[in-house]
């Protein structure tokens, strides 16, 4: 993955304990990119994986990866991510999804959340995510 010029990365400021598997702070300049919270839902609006957070995971980070290209980024763009599981126990399978998608040495701001549910019992996470893209001509 090549490096983002327009994005600033920093892992612990002073005084801060380092975090584990993301940054504490980044920073932009460009445009910024909201994606709503996606849940397992392929195309068709099929649930993928019931029961199973990895398969989940990976649909989720499918479809932020689809929402991201229509506004022409990617996962180097994205500066924060929020994951909502209904249980912790999912959060190493939501890690190993993302891992497979972003650069780990420069991995986004991150804040993990247990939620009592979701919008319907049968999804086990939901992730939103920001980006900042650089400045430049937004695709048609």
């Amino acid at each position: 993955m090549s490096r983002p010029d327009h994005l600033e990365h920093l892992g612990a400021p002073t005084d801060v304990a380092p975090g584990n598997g993301y940054s504490h702070v980044v920073q932009g300049t460009g445009r910024l990119v909201a994606v709503s919270g996606q849940v397992a839902l392929d195309e068709h609006g099929e649930l993928v994986g019931p029961g199973d957070p990895a398969t989940q995971a990976r649909q989720v980070f499918e479809n932020l990866r689809r929402c991201l290209a229509a506004v022409g980024g990617d996962f180097t763009d994205v500066i924060k991510l929020t994951f909502f599981v209904t249980d912790v126990a999912f959060l190493p399978a939501v890690r190993t999804a993302r891992d497979e998608v972003i650069d780990t040495t420069r991995p986004p701001a991150s804040s993990a959340v247990q939620v009592a549910a979701l919008i319907r019992p049968e999804f086990l996470l939901e992730i939103e995510a920001l980006a900042v893209l650089r400045e430049g001509p937004r695709p048609s």
